[in-house]
């Protein structure tokens, strides 16, 4: 049965009032998607990022999709255009954006084919010389050299806690990061490096997987992904990152916790350092380490996330013993 689209935006409520006017406030990008602003005196809806005169809070109210704001009788932004919020990804103007894809596709085309002259004009290029520099720039090999080439397929996340950026290859995901994160162009970065692949947006069915696996875990009938799974890293890393993935879901463990599971009650600092360099977002729960005086401690993407993500898991754990 295919899941529900994240009904975790009705299920959920927004962050607290004051912690979206600080957003808002200091137009912090992180939160676009994750709510929007409505002026009362203007009649206008914004992203929290908008570089617009910012309102008195007073004069605000906040929703937490472009619908309720719509349906709310605003308008949306001329400047920050909340209803576009596909039309630039990490960084791509969408014209790019699709040119990339389509060079993916291409790519495809003369792996499983290959067909050189059927991918040129799939890909929507007049001559074959515009279509092998193109393609060179991207994948640093020429057309006809490319049966062997591939690269990490990149797709786009949407989600009740904002927008995400998945990355898989035909092993397994081997990202999934916020993407307002400060450290996501770090992490691309080291993704690259690792599976010494260009990273081009693309569908994959890895990806298809993951979405509807996150559709699942938002609804609340999701505990573990079956997703694969693909994240090199250090010796320690990986042992951190195994150890995250043992951890139940709906309960939590301390930094001291996983570094006494690992055999070494003094690399509390060590864990959490590698708990931050995790590069696949929810399916290695990173989120649920926390201090041992049990506050929540760091979050990449944000304490507000991983008290929302700990507060799903914890009330439909709560359900679900309630109905067994």
């Amino acid at each position: 049965m295919t899941p529900p689209d994240f009904p975790l935006v009705d299920t959920l409520p927004l962050p607290a009032r004051p912690e979206m006017e600080r957003a808002y406030l200091n137009g912090d990008a992180s939160y676009d998607g994750v709510f929007y602003l409505a002026v009362k005196t203007t009649g206008i809806f914004c992203r929290p990022s908008c570089t617009a005169r910012k309102p008195k809070p007073e004069n605000v109210e906040f929703f937490s999709t472009v619908k309720e704001a719509m349906f709310a009788g605003y308008r949306a932004c001329l400047r920050c255009r909340p209803l576009e919020g596909e039309g630039d990804r990490h960084g791509l103007t969408f014209q790019a954006y699709c040119r990339a894809r389509r060079l993916a596709a291409a790519l495809d085309v003369i792996k499983h084919r290959g067909e050189v002259d059927e991918a040129v004009f799939d890909a929507g290029y007049e001559s074959h010389s515009g279509f092998r520099d193109a393609f060179a720039r991207v994948f640093s090999t020429a057309p006809g050299q490319a049966v062997s080439a591939d690269a990490v397929r990149l797709g786009w996340m949407d989600t009740p806690i904002g927008p995400m950026i998945a990355g898989a290859t035909d092993t397994g995901i081997n990202l999934l990061e916020f993407t307002g994160r400060r450290m996501l162009e770090a992490q691309l970065d080291t993704v690259q490096r690792r599976f010494k692949q260009p990273l081009v947006p693309a569908d994959h069915p890895h990806l298809d997987t993951l979405k509807s696996e996150l559709q699942s875990y938002f609804a609340g009938t999701l505990r573990e992904f079956s997703v694969p799974v693909v994240a090199p890293g250090t010796d320690f890393e990986e042992r951190v990152w195994a150890e995250l993935c043992k951890i139940p879901y709906g309960e939590t463990r301390s930094y001291e916790d996983v570094a006494i599971a690992l055999g070494n009650r003094a690399a509390v600092r060590a864990v959490g350092r590698a708990n931050g360099l995790n590069r696949i977002a929810i399916v290695i729960p990173c989120h649920r380490v926390v201090n041992k005086s049990g506050e929540l401690g760091g979050y990449g993407g944000g304490l507000w996330r991983k008290r929302r993500l700990l507060h799903l898991e914890k009330s439909s754990s709560s359900q679900r013993d309630m109905e067994s």
